[in-house]
Order: structure tokens, then C-alpha cells, then sequence
């Protein structure tokens, strides 16, 4: 992002805001779960917008710069420099029910003397975000917008979600949930753009967005979106984990699983133009394939042993004809935390894609196989995190998902072997690289598949 001119917080005096934050954002930042330069000194920070939305609490879009590289390098890297959003709270005294949310106190600027805290936490201001959800307008750069059709009401209670993820989540009333992009991108995010599409299209398997607010400045960028909140609802993972704990079959909650990821597939290939297959296709997508591979083996030496037969399922991709069905949107990351199930009914969420990579990347169309693909890796995922380990019941919700997916998409993914393969192998090669990053703990869990990928045959 280019650096643009400062938005002077009108009550809190016209130095530098900087010289009040600096010190106390260089620590704090790198210790937040959505922080993505993780094992990276922060060297530099430049305020882009700092926008007052009410006495003592400040919108503020920061870009940070990093130096050095992670320890798990490769693919996925974050970039030398990030912009995140933060919304601070200022108060002479932080009371105790905030404590939790502590950042610093300032001992110079505008901010000298006072007390700096992350104000997603306070219910006050969470409580008047909402409210400029609900009246559509502008704050210096940034712009609050509504569906006309949608009524949110006011007073609902606010509260921060404690789930460990890559942005900040608010729950209202049990009635809506706004979801906070932290690390900030130019451009519509994938999480606004796509669910707004499926709703024209009458797709009901999405939550539909209320409100969202974005910035104008310095380029146009998606900072939140708010849905209904189906507070009935419990994941797919919660739900999968409970079922291997019980010993309870999963097969049926996937068969219908399969049909509702189809049913959104469909949907998304209406709403979005298609990508015709055309020549070399697969070569591309394999030979990328590949880089990935090469850069996860040089960061984690786990895999040395079985890159050779990982690359097996990407050379056995290249070698096919064209692609047998046109490239389209997908969700970009799906698996069974980014699905959930109130009654008998699924419901598909977050369609940001992985956060780790650029939103142009995220918006390119793709085979639908990929989302299958990690659909299966997740079943294999849940089954491997409890013991005694049960693969029969990873593998029989696989095959019961394939074959939902297929009676409502009238295509079967597993009559694409190589290309199915070759998605599932790239998949734990980015678990592999991801846990080695953030969750050593939980590398055993891809390497398991790694060592099975390794040696199929499509």
C-alpha cells in the first residue's frame, strides 16, 4: 500500500501518533495469532489511517516491515512487509474487565500518560461499530455500507470470539457476526465478493452479508464483514471430533456434506464466469505444484525422504490431456472447520481463501476438485487427532462425501484420480509446511499423509 496522508485524531492533540504507539505495537503485534510475520523482528512501522470514530478509540490501518525470514520459509511466506487493522482504545485508567486487552502506556506524543488497549474487547466499541453498520456512511477513509434489504437492529450485545484464527470475529446478540480482517489487502475481499454473488443466485447454503466496511484510501480494500450468525450451528470439526470420541458413524453427516459443497460449486460456476480447459493446463498447475513442493522441502527436512514419490502424483497430473472441466471460483480452503451444520443442514463459511496469499491469487478460478481435496484431507485430519488413530472412519467419510458430492454435481470426483492425487498431496504439503511454522506439535499429522501420498498410486 502506498502511504497516504494522516487522518489527525481530532481530540488527542496533532503530534505524530506514532511517537505515542511505536514502542508498544514492535512488541505487541508479533504475540497476536493473526499477526502473520511470525519469527520476524518488526523493523519499521508507518501509519497509513488513523481515523477517530468516537472520543478515545481509534480506527488505525498500520504497515509493518520485517526483517530476516521465518524459520519455515517457502511457500506461503508472508512478505517483507504486511498492513493490519487495528481499533485502540485510550483511557487514563484501563478498568479490570479490560485488563485482558492491555497493549502499553504511552510515554510520549499525543498519547503520553495514557493507556493503550485493543478495543475489540470493549463492548462499548463493538457496540458502536455496529452502529455504523447499520447507518451506512463515511469516516474519513472509511466507508460503512448495507444491504438495503437487511435490518439489523440496535443494542445488540457484542462479544469477541476466543477462537484461534487469522482475523478477529463479533458476535451481536447471537444474532450477527462481524468478522475483522486483520491483515489488510488491496482489493475486494474474496469473503465479501463471493457470498454477495451466491445470494443473487438464491444460493441458500451461504450466509448472505448484511453490512460491510471498507477503506478508500490508499487503494480500496475490504476491512469487515458482517452475516447472520447461525447460533444453532456447530462445526463441522466440533462435530467430526465428537463423533470419533463416541465411536458414532460420521458417514451420513458427510454424504450430506458432499451434496451441499456441490450445490455451492454449481452455484459458483452461475455466478462467476468460467475458465474453458484449454492445452497445457495440467503441465501448469503441476509445474506449480512442484515449486511448492521444492520450497517446503528446503524448509522443513521431514519431507526430503518423500519428496521423490510426491512428485510422482505431480508428474502423473502433467502427463494428462487437457482438464476435463472448465476452471471456476471455488472456496479456496475448505475443510470441516469452514463448514457448519444446524439440524440436518450444512452451511458453508469463510470464502477468504488462505489468508497467506495474495487476494488476487485467491479470486483466480480453479478446478472444484481442490476444495474436494481438502475436504478429504480434513476427514484424514480428524481422524489422526485422536487415539487410537481410526483411518476406516477417515476413509468412509471420504468415500461418502465423493459420493454426495457426485448425485448433486452429476460429476464424480474420483473419476479424476490424478487430478484428485495430485490436489490431495499439495494439500499436506502445505499442512506440512504450515505446522512445522505455527504448530510443530501437529506435524506427525500431515506427515502420516505425506508418507501415504508418497506411495499411491492414482
Amino acid at each position: 500500500m502506498a502511504k497516504t496522508a494522516l487522518h489527525r485524531p481530532s481530540g488527542l492533540g496533532p503530534a505524530p501518533l506514532l511517537t505515542s504507539l511505536a514502542e508498544m505495537l514492535r512488541a505487541w503485534l508479533p504475540r497476536q495469532r493473526w499477526f502473520a510475520g511470525k519469527g520476524r523482528p518488526v523493523t519499521d512501522l508507518t501509519l497509513v489511517s488513523s481515523t477517530e470514530l468516537y472520543p478515545g478509540c481509534l480506527h488505525l490501518l498500520v504497515r509493518t516491515e520485517h526483517l530476516g525470514s521465518p524459520a519455515h520459509s517457502g511457500a506461503g511466506t508472508p512478505p517483507a512487509e504486511d498492513c493490519y487493522q487495528l481499533l485502540l482504545g485510550v483511557r487514563k485508567v484501563l478498568p479490570p474487565q479490560l485488563a485482558h486487552a492491555f497493549i502499553g502506556r504511552a510515554s510520549t506524543g499525543p498519547l503520553a500518560e495514557l493507556t493503550v488497549y485493543d478495543a475489540f474487547h470493549d463492548p462499548k466499541a463493538a457496540g458502536l461499530l455496529l452502529e455504523r453498520l447499520r447507518v451506512p456512511g463515511s469516516a474519513g477513509p472509511l466507508c460503512f455500507e448495507r444491504d438495503p434489504r437487511v435490518t439489523v437492529p440496535g443494542g445488540l450485545a457484542p462479544r469477541l470470539l476466543d477462537a484461534e484464527q487469522s482475523n478477529s470475529s463479533l458476535v451481536y446478540g447471537d444474532a450477527f457476526i462481524l468478522k475483522v480482517f486483520r491483515r489488510v489487502q488491496p482489493g475486494i475481499n474474496p469473503d465479501l465478493e463471493v457470498p454477495r454473488a451466491l445470494a443473487r443466485q438464491g444460493c441458500t447454503r451461504v450466509p448472505p452479508p448484511a453490512a460491510w466496511f471498507r477503506t478508500s484510501e490508499p487503494q480500496d480494500a475490504t476491512l469487515g464483514v458482517l452475516q447472520p450468525y447461525l447460533r444453532d450451528a456447530a462445526d463441522g470439526w466440533t462435530l467430526a471430533l465428537a463423533s470419533l470420541t463416541s465411536e458414532n458413524d460420521f458417514t451420513e453427516e458427510a454424504y450430506e456434506l458432499g451434496r451441499a459443497t456441490a450445490e455451492v460449486h454449481l452455484a459458483l460456476a452461475t455466478a462467476f464466469p468460467l475458465d474453458p480447459p484449454s492445452p497445457g493446463d495440467n503441465k501448469r498447475l503441476a509445474d506449480a505444484m512442484h515449486e511448492r513442493l521444492d520450497a517446503a522441502v528446503r524448509s522443513v527436512s521431514e519431507l526430503q525422504p518423500h519428496a521423490e514419490g510426491l512428485r510422482s502424483a505431480f508428474d502423473a497430473l502433467a502427463g494428462l490431456d487437457s482438464a476435463v472441466r472448465p476452471a471456476q471460483r471455488i472456496h479456496g480452503d475448505l475443510h470441516l472447520g469452514q463448514v457448519l451444520r444446524a439440524g440436518q443442514r450444512w452451511s458453508v463459511i469463510d470464502f477468504e481463501g488462505e489468508p497467506a496469499r495474495p487476494i488476487s491469487e485467491r479470486r483466480r478460478v480453479q478446478s472444484p476438485v481442490r476444495d474436494v481435496a481438502g475436504m478429504l484431507r480434513s476427514f484424514d485430519y480428524a481422524a489422526r487427532s485422536r487415539q487410537p488413530w481410526r483411518p476406516e472412519w477417515a476413509d468412509r467419510c471420504r468415500e461418502a462425501f465423493c459420493a454426495g458430492y457426485a448425485v448433486a454435481a452429476a460429476w464424480d470426483p474420483r473419476e479424476e484420480p490424478e487430478l484428485l492425487r495430485a490436489y490431495e498431496t499439495d494439500r499436506a504439503v502445505y499442512e506440512v509446511l504450515y505446522e512445522a511454522r505455527h504448530r510443530p506439535d501437529w506435524l506427525a499429522v500431515p506427515m502420516a499423509a505425506v508418507g501415504r501420498l508418497a506411495t499411491a498410486r492414482s
